[in-house]
């Protein structure tokens, strides 16, 4: 296939699970973008078969550095998208640092120093690491870091709903947004979030961010950000009903990401927000 010189090529990292072949799918109908590699894991039965939507391209369970500069031999930009597990993701983004490959990464679940470790990867190649890839949720977290500013005296609590096979809790995007209350205060969201109540734990402390998880159906998401004061509240929501939604968002990314420099970047930086 002849790509022209705007063409971008994408690795799919993690092409077997959920969101690896909504990602797939959508990419198959991008124009402009299209699909290098298709990376799953060597036991994983797609190993050597067709991708899901690319019948032309085999999934391969092993990413190579010589694989990644492809694009670079070929003439146009190639990135990365992973949707992994942590040790994955790290191990990926290893190799993507070594080959000079812009990254986007939608894996969540990492400890500090995991994600200190993926961040430092950031001083060799372009990197975007986002808990939710929907463009709305960034626009939410810019709005509750302000409504956090300007109403510190409100009692602030998050609550997520996402649907009964989902493994975490809180989900990464509602730290997400715990951690924007907490920016908006000048506080740490590790010295102040309350992740669970019961029995008699006493009144309210003033200042803590509450979360709580509600699991159940086929929920894709939701998030409420509750800012109670005395006699009102504000309550900022995204919902989301597709996972589509997380998959555009991703592709977006990907395609904003490979004309960048080395450096680490949000999703607020494509929409054009400032912190």
């Amino acid at each position: 296939m002849t790509r022209s010189s705007s063409s971008i090529g994408v690795v799919m990292v993690g092409a077997s699970g959920r969101m690896g072949r909504e990602i797939l799918q959508v990419l198959s109908r991008e124009s402009g973008i299209s699909l290098l590699e298709a990376i799953v894991e060597p036991e994983d039965p797609l190993s050597g078969n067709p991708a899901p939507f690319y019948p032309g391209i085999s999934c391969r369970g092993e990413l190579t550095v010589s694989a990644l500069r492809r694009g670079e031999r070929e003439g146009f930009p190639v990135v990365g998208i992973d949707f992994t597990n942590a040790s994955s993701t790290l191990a990926t983004a290893r190799i993507f640092s070594e080959a000079g490959v812009g990254l986007v990464v939608g894996t969540t679940g990492f400890s500090a120093a995991e994600k200190e470790e993926l961040l430092s990867y950031a001083s060799k190649i372009p990197l975007l690491v986002a808990p939710n890839m929907s463009l709305g949720i960034h626009l939410l977290a810019h709005l509750v870091r302000q409504a956090a500013s300007a109403l510190p005296d409100f009692d602030a609590e998050i609550v997520e709903v996402h649907h009964r096979k989902k493994k975490d809790a809180p989900s990464g995007t509602a730290l997400f947004l715990g951690e924007a209350v907490a920016s908006g205060r000048g506080e740490s969201l590790s010295e102040q979030s309350v992740l669970s109540r019961e029995g008699m734990v006493g009144e309210r402390v003033p200042g803590t961010i509450g979360m709580m998880a509600v699991r159940g159906g086929d929920v894709v998401g939701d998030h409420t950000v509750h800012f109670l004061g005395m006699g009102e509240r504000l309550e900022l929501t995204h919902r989301a009903s597709s996972r589509e939604t997380f998959a555009r968002g991703a592709v977006e990314a990907a395609r904003w990401l490979a004309l960048r420099k080395p450096g680490s970047y949000r999703m607020e930086d494509i929409l054009g927000i400032a912190k």
